[in-house]
């Protein structure tokens, strides 16, 4: 008898194995679409993202061309947002912008999507308590452009204010990425690299502060180089618009190749 007991417990086993795991119950099984959706909401009320996702999905794929459908696109963006999920949330909002661009809510798509970009801070950024200057560029202008084209597509919409504050901030992070290089280069006396950072900072984010710190580079590189018309071209501009910076106050040296050393203790950001 006990050989038999295992004997069929082996077979058992081998049933398993053969046929796979157990299905796993959907409890969605018969709901309608907004039975669902109001579950998907209830777990994002409960920040159970995870779970909100799994429902959204499943209203997607059982009704997908219920009212419901687009929302629950939405809606899984914004839970991966909340997730701190920055790639899934952009494309969930780049899927959404896709399949239905004439949307009442497709700004907020826009909207999103540069939000995840913007907070987007990898692990070591978050140890270090790294500047958002700092950081790697690309997912700055990206976060730029997208608020830009909410801006430049929907000017009324609710979103527009915030993102114009955003945007401003960014250009003027990015200005500031761009002459950390230029001094970088300075520093190495690698001008030409510096005189085109400096130029991007003017051509790029004319209404950042960074725009007189990039004329002083712009000065002190043809200077170093010995370009004396740029130079003085360069000085007429800085004179005409910040007639008060610290470079043309009374005693500053006139002695030739001397401006990057002068610069340089006006801006002690610049000696880092």
């Amino acid at each position: 008898m006990k050989y038999i007991l295992i004997l069929m417990f082996a077979l058992l086993l081998n049933g398993c194995a053969i046929f796979g795991a157990p299905t796993e119950i959907d409890d969605t099984k018969g709901w309608t679409a907004e039975r669902i959706y109001e579950e998907g909401q209830n777990k994002m009320r409960d920040r159970d993202y995870d779970k909100a996702i799994v429902y959204f999905g499943k209203l997607e794929s059982r009704y997908p061309h219920g009212r419901y459908a687009a929302q629950a696109q939405l809606e899984t963006a914004y839970a991966n947002y909340k997730k701190q999920e920055p790639v899934l949330c952009v494309a969930a909002a780049d899927r959404f912008i896709k399949l239905h661009p004439n949307h009442p809510n497709v700004d907020y798509a826009y909207y999103l999507k540069g939000l995840a970009v913007f907070n987007e801070r990898g692990v070591i950024e978050k140890l270090t308590k790294q500047q958002i200057s700092d950081r790697d560029p690309r997912s700055l202008r990206d976060s730029f452009v997208t608020f830009k084209d909410l801006v430049t597509r929907y000017p009324n919409s609710r979103y527009a204010k915030d993102a114009t504050q955003r945007m401003v901030y960014l250009a003027n992070s990015l200005s500031d990425h761009e002459l950390d290089v230029a001094r970088y280069y300075m520093k190495r006396t690698a001008y030409v690299a510096a005189i085109n950072r400096a130029k991007y900072v003017l051509e790029y984010y004319p209404q950042s502060p960074g725009v007189e710190e990039a004329l002083v580079i712009l000065i002190s590189a043809y200077d170093l180089m010995g370009l004396e018309d740029l130079k003085n071209d360069t000085l007429r501009v800085l004179k005409t618009n910040y007639p008060d910076s610290g470079m043309l106050k009374k005693g500053v040296p006139t002695d030739e190749r001397v401006w990057w050393k002068f610069w340089e203790s006006l801006y002690p950001s610049g000696s880092n």
